[in-house]
């Protein structure tokens, strides 16, 4: 998130968005290789990919994490075993 802002870009999490990130990991960390907290750091690496690609294009945005982009952008991994395995 700090690399983010060297694109003035500002990132928002709501409390909801939150747990929704604790609940991938740990989903994630039951199902296949439990690496611990390790996994949440490549769980908000998948989360923030697409917004850190385009962050160059978004300067001075100010973009807010609700549930619904969490569940959006990681419910491939919590739903396919192996891609979660590979991925993260």
């Amino acid at each position: 998130m700090e690399l983010l802002k060297t694109e003035q870009v500002v990132l928002r999490f709501t409390p909801e968005s939150v747990e929704a990130i604790a609940e991938t990991a740990m989903q994630v960390n039951a199902s296949t290789e439990n690496i611990g907290a390790r996994r949440l750091y490549t769980v908000m690496e998948k989360l923030l990919e697409e917004i850190s690609f385009n962050a160059p294009a978004l300067p001075g945005k100010e973009l807010t994490i609700d549930a619904g982009y969490v569940h959006q952008r990681l419910a491939e991994i919590t739903r396919d075993q192996d891609l979660s395995r590979f991925i993260l």
